[in-house]
């Protein structure tokens, strides 16, 4: 079966992790990667520079698909509003290692990737460009909000609901049932046993809400 073509975006060390599930996967033909200040002359995994982001308007890119491979989940929500201005009929990706287990029922948005060794069980909804990192957990009935991301090994119990930009930290656990609102930061290794609102950095052991934060603001 002949492969649709795929173009990432970053070329970062994150970028190389979703090389190695595009590989894997076996869905697509990777292209290249784009950067928006690009050394043609660097290669990532053996991918070269394609250019910046420009280039989408070559007709020989015209049906290729695109993955948006930036770990800040806001940066990452600019560069996607971005794109769809300038390209709106562009079709973005989503990437799953074969050796992460979904379970039934559930539903995953446009521009997700799911890595090595996670876990997402029964009837969880997991919404457009979000990423569910290297062995992290989500279990039943959980809802995942847009651009939001689950960094490795961390675990959320049933029924646990993650607002839209939240990031949840290495090894942080949430238990089953908790709501956290949007734009947060949750710690690494934190334990959350309670609901958060939004605009907040989140962590210790339970966790507790430390600080506000203003929406886009660096954590990476």
């Amino acid at each position: 079966m002949k492969k649709e073509k795929l173009i990432l975006i970053g070329a970062s060390g994150h970028t190389k992790v979703i090389i190695d599930i595009v590989e894997k996967q076996g869905k697509f033909e990777l292209l290249g990667l784009i950067e928006n200040n690009p050394n043609l002359e660097k290669t990532v995994l053996g991918y070269g520079i394609l250019g910046d982001e420009s280039i989408l308007s070559e007709p020989i890119y015209k049906d290729v698909h695109l993955f948006i491979a930036i770990g800040d989940n806001w940066v990452r929500h600019l560069v996607k509003e971005r794109i769809s201005v300038l390209h709106p009929s562009i079709k973005f990706a989503t990437l799953i290692h074969p050796s992460a287990q979904i379970a039934k029922g559930v539903k995953i948005g446009e521009g997700v990737c799911i890595m090595a060794g996670a876990i997402v069980n029964s009837d969880t909804r997991i919404e457009e460009f979000t990423i569910i990192n290297t062995k992290a957990s989500m279990d039943h009935d959980g809802h995942f909000g847009a651009f939001a991301s689950l960094a490795p090994n961390a675990t959320t119990g049933g029924n646990v609901s993650i607002g839209n930009f939240t990031s949840v930290g290495i090894s942080a656990t949430i238990k089953h049932g908790v709501q956290i609102g949007a734009h947060n930061v949750i710690g690494g290794g934190a334990l959350v046993l309670k609901n958060f609102e939004d605009n907040q950095i989140i962590y210790g052991v339970p966790a507790n809400a430390i600080r506000s934060r203003i929406k886009g603001e660096k954590y990476l």
